[in-house]
């Protein structure tokens, strides 16, 4: 009972979190956004412990919330924005954003339907950090290096933006 208090607060407090990243009312800093995209990474970490992966929520904390925020902050902080005034949303925009979560919410509710009823959520096989190392470095080696080149690539890009002119 108290796994399952505990998930839906997590599971809660993500969503809560993960909704304040994008529409933020309380600042129009970008900082403001990303100290909720680092509580939001917190609360999946709690979500992968009560799923017995606490290794997967250690590097949550260590990589993303840690290494990684500290990465954004400071492509944040190069680039010197200032609080930006809300724009006017355009009708594309809207459209678009409204087709990729309906496609999305489509998605899931198709492989909720699908899942037999009382299916087991809980992990059959516990794997230990050497499975998920040789998992990791095997069979998704290609998409670990494609992130690790998109993060050199963001890095590059906001150095390169936050460059000044030189007269």
């Amino acid at each position: 009972m108290t796994a399952d208090l505990l998930f839906y607060l997590f599971a809660a407090c993500t969503l809560v979190c993960g909704f304040l990243v994008i529409a933020n009312p309380f600042s129009l800093n970008p900082v403001t956004s990303a100290m909720f995209l680092v509580l939001t990474m917190v609360f999946l970490a709690g979500l992968f412990v009560l799923l017995h992966a606490f290794f997967l929520a250690a590097i949550q904390v260590l990589v993303y919330a840690g290494a990684v925020m500290v990465l954004f902050l400071f492509v944040i902080m190069l680039l010197d924005l200032k609080a930006e005034e809300r724009r006017r949303l355009k009708v594309f925009g809207i459209t678009t954003g409204l087709i990729a979560v309906g496609a999305i919410l489509f998605i899931f509710l198709n492989t909720l339907a699908q899942a037999p009823l009382g299916a087991s959520t809980t992990p059959e096989l516990e794997g230990t950090t050497m499975a998920l190392g040789k998992l990791l470095f095997t069979r998704y080696l290609l998409p670990f290096e494609v992130v690790s080149v998109l993060l050199l690539v963001a890095m590059i890009g906001a150095i390169f933006l936050s460059k000044k002119e030189l007269k």
